[in-house]
């Protein structure tokens, strides 16, 4: 079969993002041949693991013609909320003193249920008040990091630190299998992508998604609940980012109100390089992995050279743009 300029253009069109972060890639590799390594991919996994968790949240929402500026402020609250509440008990700046050592699994139901409210409220003013989400969300961003202020001005307005070993152990140990170590971020990650694979292709609830998604409509007549979709959808999402926010607190080793600032900025982007369409209906699992694995493997990389962290939000931003018109213009090709 001939291949034709059109196929050719056609090619470029759909790949075109992959082909810049490859030229980004090779110019990195050109600059420094040790950034290939297994060290170097161990630490870009490690750093994607969290990125991963808040992205398949956000990815979601997109489907379903959606998005949640207030992802990152969520982060930040439930990371804020694991750290005060697992600090080690010989810790002399510890916030709950009288409350001993908690369970870590009791902290996680903890914080999963503070985003799935603050989830669950974003998909009521969307679901319910017909508010547009870019609106809803940003309201809430801005609530939650309020919120998160007021909370962080009571615990003492100082890095919450000090955490209790299980909690570090939790978000930066490692799984050893002879002397090759799989930490437990890529472990979590993991779980998280097989959990969303199956919920998004195996279950009436994912396809309900993808449905609302391509047309609310249609979704409608077809006996699907389209606010029902949307309110738990948005509840899962919040859950997502409230884990993530627990591990990125223990990773990081802690917490401040400002933690998860622009996080939101690099799920968004992620997903949308990884196709999922903000015209709705459209997007995979791995592909959502690939995007924030670039997105890692960019920022690492960049780092890695010593290229001024500011234009890492240039380039971020450029790339988001262009993924986003590359979409719409698919979109209205299809039409």
């Amino acid at each position: 079969m001939k291949t034709t300029s059109k196929d050719i253009g056609k090619f470029i069109m759909d790949n075109v993002l992959y082909l810049v972060l490859f030229v980004l890639l090779f110019i990195i590799v050109i600059k420094e041949p040790t950034f290939l390594s297994i060290r170097n991919f161990k630490n870009i996994l490690t750093q994607s693991s969290v990125r991963i968790i808040i992205a398949l949240g956000v990815a979601g929402l997109i489907v379903t013609q959606g998005t949640d500026l207030s992802a990152g402020r969520l982060v930040g609250l439930t990371a804020l909320v694991s750290a005060t509440l697992l600090q080690s008990m010989d810790n002399v700046n510890k916030v709950y003193k009288s409350l001993g050592q908690i369970p870590i699994w009791v902290v996680i139901i903890i914080v999963m249920i503070v985003g799935g409210f603050f989830g669950l409220i974003n998909g009521i003013i969307i679901a319910k008040f017909n508010v547009t989400p870019f609106i809803a969300t940003l309201g809430t961003m801005i609530i939650i990091y309020g919120v998160n202020s007021l909370y962080y001005d009571y615990v003492g307005a100082t890095p919450v630190a000090g955490f209790d070993e299980r909690y570090s152990n939790f978000a930066q140990g490692a799984f050893q299998i002879g002397s090759f170590e799989i930490p437990y971020l890529i472990i979590y990650a993991l779980i998280a992508i097989i959990f969303m694979w199956v919920l998004w292709n195996k279950t009436i609830f994912g396809k309900n998604i993808f449905a609302v998604g391509g047309n609310p409509e249609a979704a409608t007549v077809s006996g699907v609940n389209v606010t029902s979709t949307l309110l738990k959808i948005y509840t899962l999402a919040g859950a997502f980012y409230a884990f993530g926010g627990m591990l990125e607190a223990g990773r990081i080793g802690s917490a401040t109100n400002n933690l998860g600032f622009m996080y939101e900025l690099d799920a968004i982007a992620a997903c949308v390089v990884g196709g999922v369409s903000f015209s709705g209906g459209v997007g995979t699992v791995p592909g959502v992995v690939t995007g924030v694995i670039i997105f890692t493997v960019i920022n690492y990389g960049l780092t890695y050279v010593g290229v001024n962290p500011y234009w890492q939000f240039i380039i971020k931003g450029l790339i988001i743009i262009v993924a986003v018109a590359l979409d719409t213009i698919k979109y209205i090709k299809k039409k």
